[in-house]
């Protein structure tokens, strides 16, 4: 399954780079990144991941949760949607 993951960071993006510069995105595994995309104002990050296991988010979201606050959404593909829509 794929999320969407909505990051708005809570004391500015400089914090959030330092650690992932020194740290990496500390994923575990199962948990797997594959895109991301910042807001203009470099307030937020958008990023799909994919996992067999949504609990896994609760382990990631632990190392980052004091300088990102998140939003977790599952998603599908539009070709899948329209697909279920009919």
């Amino acid at each position: 399954m794929r999320y969407m993951v909505i990051g708005t960071y809570v004391r500015g993006p400089q914090a959030v780079y330092a650690r992932a510069v020194a740290r990496g995105r500390m994923l575990p595994p199962g948990l797997v990144y594959l895109d991301s995309w910042i807001a203009l104002d470099l307030g937020r990050c958008f990023q799909l991941m994919e996992t067999d296991d949504p609990r896994l988010f609760d382990e990631w979201t632990a190392g980052w949760n004091d300088l990102v606050e998140f939003e977790i959404v599952p998603v599908i593909s539009s070709a899948e949607a329209a697909s279920r829509a009919g």
